[in-house]
């Protein structure tokens, strides 16, 4: 798979990372928030932060740990929400997996140069159609909203939709039930796109 951009959502204005398939045909919409987006973007861009950015930081600790991020894997979806494992090794061919949010999972790849592979249950699952020119729009959307939002402002949207996240779980399960669907956030599939047909291949 590789990260097709950012783009937006229309309804509720939340970040979604697109990730498309080897055969350009599908992508699956991730939606995150805006610090993890932003953390992806500068990915995206190879943009160097004067400070190091938290991503910046782990690719750091695992040069000096001798540890080298073979891939990540977006591997199933459990309630709604993806889940990831980084896949690692040693310079003495030891591999071990650490879970992860698929968000981090996609920003330490971009910088390590590593994989992202999904495996095909879940794009099949998971993805829709690919149209190149609403992704596009999308994606300038996006930067536009970037470079009208202030660092400020962005920390305040951040901490209304955490609190948004935190009234909804104390509501219990009746709210839950009588909403339409399962609020945007790190790791939820966009909407059901009805079965699309798959080609054998989710490769990387």
């Amino acid at each position: 798979m590789s990260v097709a951009g950012i783009a937006l959502d229309a309804a509720s204005r939340s970040p979604i990372v697109l990730l498309r398939d080897p055969s350009g045909r599908r992508q699956v919409p991730i939606w995150i928030d805006q610090a993890q987006a932003q953390n992806i973007m500068a990915g995206l861009t190879g943009q160097t932060p004067p400070r190091p950015l938290s991503h910046d930081l782990m690719v750091s600790l695992l040069e000096l740990g001798g540890l080298s991020l073979e891939r990540v894997v977006i591997n199933t979806i459990e309630e709604s929400t993806f889940r990831a494992v980084m896949k690692l090794s040693t310079a003495d061919g030891e591999s071990s997996e650490l879970d992860a949010r698929p968000s981090d999972a996609i920003a330490l790849a971009l910088r390590t140069g590593s994989g992202i592979w999904m495996l095909e249950e879940v794009v099949a699952d998971a993805s829709i159609a690919v149209d190149a020119e609403a992704d596009a729009e999308d994606q300038a959307d996006f930067r536009r909203f970037l470079d009208g939002t202030s660092p400020a402002e962005l920390i305040r949207n951040l901490g209304r939709a955490r609190q948004d996240a935190t009234l909804e779980l104390e509501a219990g399960p009746e709210a839950e039930a009588e909403a339409e669907g399962p609020a945007p956030g790190d790791g939820e599939p966009g909407p059901d796109p009805g079965g699309s047909p798959a080609p054998p291949d989710a490769g990387p």
